[in-house]
């Protein structure tokens, strides 16, 4: 299965310290050897992105930074892990490397599965009892 971990933070943008940058270099490259990791990087700053949106039927572009943002994603990754279980433990020895390298630092890392043909399939039952719980 693949996953993605979104890596956000309310906490204003800093990047990560020498040490962190180290640890999770180190990390990465483990993952990659092993064929877990696919992908990840971090991301700029807000204010030099852009948000494409659907508002009363109207498409609108709106330039960074983002008034309404509370957190902000920094980084993602992406994993061909066996199952969550294996997806949620690799997020937190990722998260330990922050608590260990920036112990003032605060944010989450999100593990989301992504969709493949296997997890759409599961997801049919689901889909067809919320659509026959909303008929009734």
């Amino acid at each position: 299965m693949r996953f993605m971990y979104v890596v956000t933070s309310s906490q204003p943008m800093r990047g990560p310290t020498p040490a962190l940058m180290e640890a999770m270099h180190k990390l990465s490259e483990r993952e990659i050897k092993a064929g877990r990791m696919l992908d990840s990087g971090g991301l700029l700053p807000v204010q030099m992105g852009a948000q494409v949106k659907i508002t009363d039927g109207k498409l609108g572009v709106v330039d960074g930074p983002f008034v309404e943002t509370k957190e902000m994603i920094g980084g993602y990754a992406i994993f061909e892990l066996r199952n969550k279980e294996e997806a949620v433990a690799a997020a937190r020895e990722f998260m330990q490397l922050h608590l260990d390298h920036m112990p003032d630092w605060e944010g989450t890392c999100e593990v989301r599965a992504m969709v493949s043909p296997e997890s759409e399939m599961n997801c049919q039952p689901l889909r067809a009892d919320a659509d026959a719980k909303i008929a009734s």
